[in-house]
């Protein structure tokens, strides 16, 4: 099997982040998740977010209930870009807009008040919280702005018609060894691994490693590669810590167990 139908298949099998409008009241898009093969050229240049964005579209196109409308629609005033709409299709009869998001978040309780607040990026550079509230105070209203119902006239729709929904995956990684409760609006499911300091590697010395590229993130973690030592595994990864990067990593334990992690580069805190 090539890399991208792994990714593909990866991405197919990410569930979204919540159900319904369970979270800040923004309605997941629902489509069936059903196995196909991506057979079409994607551009490997293009950074995750986009290249997921080709795998969406790619889904949207296998389903005949759906008709895509326009896709990455640039909204400008004056020559400046006020922003972009990833997708505006019809679902049967019914127009709709749709933000596309796919993103890796870990769960750090010393974070905020909220739950929604404990979820961070690897790199602690974009949380969960500043990605819904962008969602719903910039993204989404850009629909509304004069240039882009100038944008809908030229294709004959009403935004009064159009419903906005997002399609938000995302996988998910708790604390190592850690019992960890989370906030029930979010999806269990999107849980795939754990999060570990280096400090704390020492207890799978006898284990296998890999470090994936950025889009094989997506990767269901399978057997079929080049396995790091741990000793080799501690060299390479020391690399990407020292540029304050967590990587995201695969273990296979000295059972034959596969897991997904994420090695972090910021301290240990000790209770």
């Amino acid at each position: 099997m090539n890399s991208i139908q792994q990714r593909f298949e990866g991405f197919m099998k990410t569930p979204t982040l919540w159900e319904s409008n369970k979270v800040y009241k923004l309605t997941q898009f629902e489509i069936e998740q059903k196995s196909l093969s991506f057979d079409i050229a994607i551009d490997a240049n293009q950074r995750l977010g986009k290249y997921v964005e080709r795998f969406v579209s790619y889904q949207l196109s296998k389903d005949n209930s759906i008709k895509t409308i326009a896709e990455n629609i640039q909204i400008s005033k004056n020559k400046i870009t006020l922003g972009e709409l990833d997708c505006i299709l019809l679902k049967g009869e019914k127009p709709i807009h749709l933000e596309i998001i796919y993103k890796f978040y870990l769960y750090d309780a010393s974070l905020g008040k909220d739950p929604l607040q404990h979820w961070i990026g690897p790199n602690r550079k974009d949380s969960l919280v500043e990605k819904l509230d962008k969602l719903q105070q910039k993204q989404l209203p850009l629909l509304y702005s004069k240039e882009c119902l100038e944008y809908l006239e030229s294709i004959d729709l009403n935004v009064k018609d159009i419903e906005q929904q997002v399609y938000f995956k995302a996988q998910l990684f708790v604390p190592f060894r850690m019992n960890t409760a989370i906030e029930s609006s979010i999806n269990k499911d999107c849980i795939v691994g754990f999060y570990i300091h280096q400090e704390e590697l020492s207890q799978f010395k006898n284990a296998k490693f890999y470090i994936p590229s950025k889009k094989d993130w997506l990767i269901i973690p399978h057997t079929n590669i080049d396995w790091l030592s741990y000793d080799d595994f501690l060299t390479e990864s020391s690399t990407y810590l020292q540029r304050q990067f967590s990587p995201l990593c695969w273990i296979k334990t000295n059972t034959g167990e596969l897991k997904k992690i994420f090695l972090v580069w910021w301290p240990l805190q000790v209770a």
